[in-house]
Parts: structure tokens; sequence; C-alpha cells
């Protein structure tokens, strides 16, 4: 049987932890916590469930994942984020991969909340993330703050049944602060890699994505959710890209 390391940045995550670290009870043989020095109780939470607690200044999620999985006592490792939980049936899966691990990364089925609603469509589900992996045959990578692991090339991954669940936001004014946090990160991003957005990009990607989650994923199906979230999506989309043409507007001509 392998030892597994169980992984997660946190920072100020009081409200969510602790649901993440009860699923991994008796699963993992290492749950490590890489935090960005917290000033609510997150510390004392993951003091209770005895997990390996260190602290690091926040530099980017890819990077700051990227320092944990380094920072792991095993090779194989499953990463979570904070306000993510494995479900009954993807821990079963996980204690059967341990006995008998025959590939190099697992893929969970996402399941996403949306202010107390569980989603079927959009991009929301399924969200496919690849979260249990051998560490020497990956990294993570991605545009801040959408990160995602890579495997190298001819890696061997399979399917997990059991869903990952999610809780990124219970309100509606939480998701339009997450709209404008990860816009804003998003948009510095692409300056720094020369990225440029022209006069009508805003509008046309922001069209599209709303298009693409309510239409061709149909978003209509999840009722009012589905309507949210393929707003939100769309909006994210516009405000990264004002906030890229206010950013190229700064540079000297």
């Amino acid at each position: 049987m392998i030892k597994l390391s169980a992984v997660i940045i946190s920072y100020n995550e009081e409200r969510d932890i602790e649901r993440c670290l009860e699923s991994l009870t008796d699963l993992a043989d290492e749950v490590l916590v890489l935090d960005s020095f917290s000033t609510d109780s997150t510390e004392a939470i993951c003091r209770r469930f005895g997990v390996r607690f260190e602290q690091h200044s926040f530099d980017g999620y890819v990077s700051q994942k990227n320092r944990a999985l380094q920072m792991a006592a095993f090779d194989h490792v499953l990463s979570l984020d904070a306000d993510e939980a494995l479900s009954a049936e993807a821990r079963q899966e996980v204690i059967v991969a341990k006995k008998d691990w025959n590939h190099d990364g697992y893929l969970f089925n996402r399941k996403n909340n949306f202010c107390g609603h569980w989603m079927r469509y959009t991009t929301w589900y399924p969200d496919r993330k690849l979260r249990l992996f051998d560490r020497r045959l990956a990294e993570w990578t991605g545009i801040d703050p959408h990160d995602y692991i890579r495997m190298t090339t001819g890696s061997k991954v399979a399917r997990m049944e059991g869903a990952l669940l999610h809780w990124p936001v219970r309100t509606i004014a939480e998701q339009q602060l997450k709209v404008e946090q990860f816009a804003r990160i998003s948009a510095k991003y692409y300056f720094e890699r020369g990225i440029r957005s022209g006069l009508g990009s805003a509008g046309l990607h922001s069209v599209w994505r709303w298009f693409r989650e309510y239409c061709l994923n149909l978003g209509f199906l999840d009722g009012r959710a589905g309507w949210q979230v393929s707003r939100f999506s769309a909006l994210y989309v516009w405000r990264k890209y004002y906030y890229l043409r206010q950013l190229n507007g700064s540079q000297p001509k």
C-alpha cells in the first residue's frame, strides 16, 4: 500500500476547512496545510485535527500549490482546496487506489454548490479535476487563479466515479467580490505576459462565455442558479478584459 500525503493551501478558511479535514480522517498518512498567515481560527482548527501546519507568504495560487507539493512527505498526493471535501464514495475510491495504485493520476468529477444549489449543468458540472497523483510526474500550472495539474507526457490517468464536493460561494454578494478579485488577478497575469486587449475584446468574449454556459452547456436547466452562474461567468470575462485595457493604457506610448 502506498503512503499518501493530503495537501491543502489556506488563508482565513475557518468557515470551510473543518469539513475538508473531516473528509480526510483515517485516509491520508499525512495531512499538510500550507497557510498564508491566516488571521482567523484556521490554525486552531487545523491543530485540533493534528495536521502538519506550515506557513509561507502567498505569492500566487500556482506557486503556493507547487511549494506545498514539494513540502509533502510522500510522493503520492491528494491535493484539495480548503472549501472542498471528498464525498463518501470518493473516499472509498481513494482507499482502493492506495491499495492498488495502477495509474499515475486520478480525475474527480467536482460537484459545485452555488448559493445552496448543487449545479448539474454549465461548466460547473462535471467540473473534472485531477487531484490524486504522483507528484514526480505532475506540477501545478495555469493562469492564476485558474490553476490545474499538468502530468508529464505518457502518464496514465483514470477517472473516479465519486464526487469531489465544492462550496465556492454562498451568497450573491460573495460571488460579486470573487468576480472582481479573480478578474484583477487574471488581468495582471495577462498584462505581465504581454497580452493586449482590443476595443471589442471585453464584449465579444463575455457574450461568448454567457452563450457557452447558458446555452451550449445547458445552464437554463439549472433554473435561476444556472442563469446566475452564466451571468457571473460573463461578467468575470468582461471585467478581466476591462482591467487589462486599463493596465495596457497605463503603459507609456
